[in-house]
């Protein structure tokens, strides 16, 4: 039997530890889908509904896997669809790999079908290796290439395989001129550290401090450890970023939670008060939440030297990962004598904490979304994984889902854009079998996509040894997140024919392909249908009936956005009356007295 490049490039990847590529057929990979066939579907191919939901799985997977997504697509149409996963995973900084296929080389240049430049169309999004493989000895190098560059500059990379290249006979590159040979694959690994005397400059600036802050990011995960003691020796507060929720669990005292549009009031007060700024591994980009420039001396930690100084002032830079770089920082720590700024921060988490939770108790018509997150943190076990997407569900998951143990979560941090979060809980699943997720999205996402990898989710459920998958639909029949951002932005009303959307059953749409479904519409079953979702061996969808109209309130609202609220109010919004006593009730319980 002959070996071809596609026989070979799947030989490679099960070298790489790829145990699935997240895909969908086309003739422009013929050649590799037959070669999955003769190789017994090892690595396994999962035919997700979409190429883009292909892209997504990957991104999700390699978050909470750590190691490289891979996604295959045919030429045209199904390379077209993989850009908006891909550039999820460019923008929030994650390896995966695009194996893309392309025009036969015969017909290249004659505006035969389905052919797209796919080198232009890759350009941007594939910055860090692009490559169009045309010989067979060409592969393992551009393979590898790929993988190796996406797992060191966790970034999406593509390999273009043209569909006769992909049948045609595997040929070794030769120990020759114009050969280029390729290493066996590993995973090498380095610790990158500062030099001593910059380690030196920002122990200065932090024992300096007396009221100190530290931001982290998703940067900052691989040292959990190394931050506690920190924030132990200097007193501190910790804000997250969103993309590092997960870094640190919320029931750390000083841990002020998100931080930004979506974030707490304790993360506002801490960085409003604050004369020293620690940024860990973030990039977080929005400087108005940070510390008035001049208010604070700041250092900053980054892995990658491009983001060094980027979003404030710092006055040292510190290139460094996070961990190796606090490990040698630590020693130069004085312990502060004065824990007054870390026992304010802790009386203002702690009454935030009462403050989210009578929020989410107000009643609503019919579900208060904000109770549909608390009562999952109540119940959520410790070792789950929890994926968000975009629009209001997001404010929900920032501020009123609390971690704990082992949680993970994620969502499109940076791009923002909708409908991962199923896709992303199937990469998760793929990635940690044994683990029970949740995703959380708006039913716009909901109908965009998500009802489709349901399918997904029930073709795939069996291989997983925790089945335990729960969608938790936020089913309000609007495009909230929009519609929140048109009142508070522009002053503009809702516009029913843009932001309604069409009335359906999720429960009942889960149910009919052999998946659990629960609706719920009464607040007082959301806890009993969160621990009934939570416990049953079927992927569940909970299709929870909610108040489009509970506001997501910044507690740091602007003057700007209180007057444009009233204006979309003034204008004839619909439901206007229900707006404004919602937003009234919800902002009281911030001036309510704490009962501690």
């Amino acid at each position: 039997m002959s070996h071809t490049v596609a026989d070979h490039l799947l030989a490679r990847l099960r070298e790489w530890d790829v145990d699935q590529v997240f895909a969908y057929p086309g003739d422009g990979i013929n050649g590799l889908v037959t070669a999955f066939g003769e190789a017994d579907n090892v690595p396994r191919f999962v035919q997700a509904r979409h190429e883009e939901m292909a892209a997504f799985a990957a991104v999700g997977y390699a978050k909470f896997s750590g190691r490289p997504g891979v996604c295959m697509a045919t030429s045209g149409p199904g390379a077209i669809h993989l850009l908006n996963g891909l550039y999820d995973a460019k923008l929030d900084h994650v390896p995966v790999v695009a194996i893309v296929g392309q025009t036969a080389r015969s017909a290249m240049g004659g505006s035969y079908q389905q052919e797209v430049d796919l080198q232009a169309l890759f350009k941007d999004v594939a910055s860090e290796y692009l490559v169009e493989v045309n010989v067979p000895e060409q592969l393992p190098n551009a393979l590898d290439r790929a993988m190796r560059t996406a797992i060191a500059q966790r970034a999406p990379t593509a390999v273009i395989i043209p569909a006769d290249l992909q049948e045609q006979e595997y040929e070794a590159p030769q120990h020759a001129f114009k050969h280029v040979p390729s290493s066996p694959p590993d995973h090498p690994r380095a610790s990158v550290v500062p030099p001593a005397d910059e380690l030196a400059k920002a122990a200065a600036v932090l024992n300096a401090g007396e009221r100190v802050a530290i931001l982290v990011g998703q940067g900052a995960r691989n040292a959990v450890t190394e931050l506690r003691e920190l924030a132990e020796l200097t007193g501190a507060g910790i804000a997250k970023a969103l993309l590092g929720k997960d870094v640190l669990p919320d029931d750390l005292p000083y841990v002020t939670g998100a931080i930004g549009l979506l974030g707490t009031r304790p993360s506002y007060e801490l960085m409003r008060d604050c004369d020293t700024l620690l940024i860990v591994g973030s990039s977080f980009p929005y400087s108005q939440f940070l510390p008035e420039f001049g208010q604070a001396r700041a250092v900053q930690i980054d892995v990658d030297a491009r983001f060094l100084g980027l979003r404030y002032p710092t006055e040292v830079n510190l290139l460094g990962d996070a961990k190796g770089t606090l490990e040698r920082l630590l020693p130069l720590i004085e312990r502060k004598a004065d824990t007054s700024w870390q026992g304010k921060v802790a009386h203002n988490v702690a009454e935030w904490h009462e403050t989210v939770t009578r929020q989410a108790m107000l009643q609503a018509e019919p579900v208060n979304p904000m109770r549909i997150v608390h009562e999952l943190s109540e119940r959520v076990p410790d070792d789950a994984i929890i994926t968000a997407d975009s629009g209001s569900a997001t404010n929900w998951y920032a501020r009123n889902l609390r971690f704990r143990g082992r949680m993970r979560g994620s969502l499109s941090g940076t791009l923002a854009t909708m409908g991962p979060a199923v896709p992303y809980a199937i990469g998760a699943k793929f990635a940690h079998p044994d683990r029970p997720v949740v995703a959380l999205t708006g039913d716009g996402a909901m109908q965009m996509n998500g009802m489709a990898e349901l399918l997904t989710i029930a073709r795939y459920r069996e291989l997983w040894a925790d089945r335990r998958l729960v969608v938790c639909v936020f089913h309000n029949g609007d495009l909230n997140q929009v519609t929140w951002e048109l009142r508070a932005m522009g002053g503009a009303p809702k516009f029913e024919e843009s932001q309604a959307l069409p009335e359906v059953s999720y429960a009942d749409f889960a149910l009919s392909i052999g998946l659990g479904g629960i609706a719920v519409d009464d607040p007082d079953a959301l806890g009993d249908a969160w621990s009934t979702a939570l416990a049953t061996d079927v992927p569940t969808v909970l299709d929870v009936r909610c108040d489009p109209e509970v506001p997501p309130i910044p507690p740091h609202a602007t003057t700007e956005q209180l007057k444009s609220m009233t204006e979309a109010v003034l204008k004839g919004d619909p439901n206007a009356w229900h707006l404004f006593t919602q937003g009234m009730k919800t902002k009281l319980q911030e001036l309510l007295p704490s009962k501690r």
